[in-house]
């Protein structure tokens, strides 16, 4: 749908966290009123209404993801799309419900719990600032080609965390470094490297607001099915040890992580 220059920086203005589903409110009010194109008055008429009506906009959690599968050529195909099984699990828990039972007063979009999904670490969707953030990953492997040290994987990686150590040993890689991209995979000529253990890191506890903090990172690349036990026992301490409404990462500020046991946390 069409927009005027006003009509597009003010939506511009909104917050990066929300600022999809607002444009696609404001294309609703205007497809409702039969315009052709979205004026000022339509993002003015969703700005009331979010002002004074905000705890109707609020579903209880949001998912995003980057724009990976659209092409990207950072992009790690981990061989499942979770968004459609992040949505279900969540939608199980019916986090607006609950959280209106923790929250003295009406909702506001800040008490959704927000997950979201990087097909690559240069994080585009921001998994680092919310409550669970997913990377796509995959671990670099010894190939089954013989290394003509060629250099291309050392040009490829931006962590200097390969080194050559001959044509029969190949490279050798240093994971205190590794993002597990997979670009020394994509640029190595002979195979010398291989795709390894795919799958996604795992953030939890990142938030903004008066008190921003990143989100602390799970030690490891966990298959989609671990992942979504992860998740759905992240769910569970959260409301079971929610008390006011407080964002999961201050939840996780007061009780620590081991009900994650056996899983660990990288050492900050």
């Amino acid at each position: 749908m069409q927009w005027n220059k006003d009509a597009e920086q003010a939506v511009a203005k909104v917050p990066f966290f929300v600022r999809k589903r607002v444009r696609k409110r404001v294309e609703a009010e205007a497809q409702q009123g039969g315009a052709a194109m979205v004026t000022m008055a339509h993002v003015t008429a969703c700005r009331q209404r979010y002002l004074h009506h905000q705890e109707d906009e609020v579903q209880g959690f949001t998912l995003e993801a980057c724009f990976g599968q659209s092409g990207c050529p950072n992009r790690i195909d981990t061989g499942e799309d979770l968004t459609k099984r992040l949505e279900s699990l969540l939608r199980s828990h019916n986090l607006k419900e609950f959280m209106q039972s923790r929250v003295s007063g009406s909702l506001k979009l800040h008490h959704e719990f927000r997950v979201t999904m990087a097909d690559c670490p240069n994080s585009c969707s921001r998994p680092q600032i919310v409550d669970i953030g997913l990377i796509s990953a995959s671990l670099p492997v010894r190939g089954g080609s013989p290394c003509s040290e060629c250099g291309a994987c050392l040009a490829a990686c931006r962590e200097e965390g390969i080194t050559l150590a001959g044509p029969e040993t190949g490279p050798k890689f240093d994971w205190q470094r590794c993002l597990a991209c997979g670009q020394c995979v994509k640029a190595c000529p002979t195979g010398a490297i291989a795709f390894g253990l795919t799958g996604y890191r795992i953030l939890l506890g990142g938030k903004l607001g008066r008190h921003p903090q990143l989100g602390r990172e799970l030690s490891g690349v966990f298959s989609a099915e671990t992942t979504l036990a992860i998740i759905a026992t992240c769910l569970s301490h959260f409301k079971a040890e929610n008390r006011q409404g407080e964002r999961f990462g201050e939840v996780l500020n007061r009780t620590g992580f081991s009900f994650l046991a056996p899983y660990t946390l990288k050492p900050l």
